[in-house]
């Protein structure tokens, strides 16, 4: 795929709860100051769950949130393709609590550094091909469970049997099926965490680097 000289996308990958998110918050504030909002923008592929609008509650309650199905997966390659193409998006908006899309969209203008954060962008080839630099966040799975019961209880008005439960029926087994082999195409594994603070100046002076 032939990138427009001035753009490098990057994608933070990992299980749930990894630390993906706030690795990817991380690099993306610090650096905001410096390349302004025309330098960097951040996706998230969440904002790519598929839209369940025509489905019951109970129907999207049951969804494997964690296969590779469950996300619009063509619509973000699109997406990323636009921008690349310097083109800018309407990207979609997901909501956990009612689990489908919103009307809103957010439109993401075309920036000289992307960053894209999920557990399964590696997973699919054609979306593997739109990334630069591949990124895996290796997070023992313990650490993630306790991160996630914390987040989902607090942040997602759920209750920890609802958590722990998708835990072990789909979240668990879908890291080992596609999540954990997807990191054999990371070009970088880093461990502990959106704290390992080496990792982060590491990658804010690639990307200091490449968009000069």
């Amino acid at each position: 795929m032939t990138h427009h000289s001035k753009t490098t996308v990057i994608a933070i990958t990992g299980a749930s709860a990894s630390g993906k998110s706030l690795f990817a918050e991380t690099i993306y504030q610090e650096l905001l100051p410096e390349l302004g909002s025309d330098g960097i923008a951040i996706i998230k592929e969440d904002a790519y769950y598929r839209d369940q609008a025509d489905l019951s509650m109970a129907e999207r309650i049951n969804t494997n949130y964690d296969h590779p199905q469950a996300f619009e997966h063509e619509l973000l390659s699109t997406h990323i393709s636009a921008l690349i193409a310097q083109q800018p998006i309407d990207c979609p908006i997901y909501c956990y609590k009612t689990h489908t899309r919103t009307t809103a969209t957010i439109n993401v203008k075309p920036t000289r550094i992307i960053l894209v954060e999920g557990i399964l962008l590696l997973s699919n080839p054609k979306l593997r091909h739109c990334f630069d630099i591949k990124i895996y966040m290796e997070t023992p799975l313990d650490i993630c469970l306790i991160r996630r019961i914390e987040r989902d209880t607090q942040e997602r008005g759920r209750s920890v049997g609802s958590v722990t439960n998708q835990y072990l029926t789909t979240v668990r087994p879908m890291y080992y099926q596609f999540i954990e082999p997807s990191k054999a195409w990371a070009d970088i594994v880093i461990t502990r965490g959106g704290k390992n603070r080496i990792a982060i100046e590491m990658l804010k002076a690639n990307i200091r680097q490449l968009s000069k």
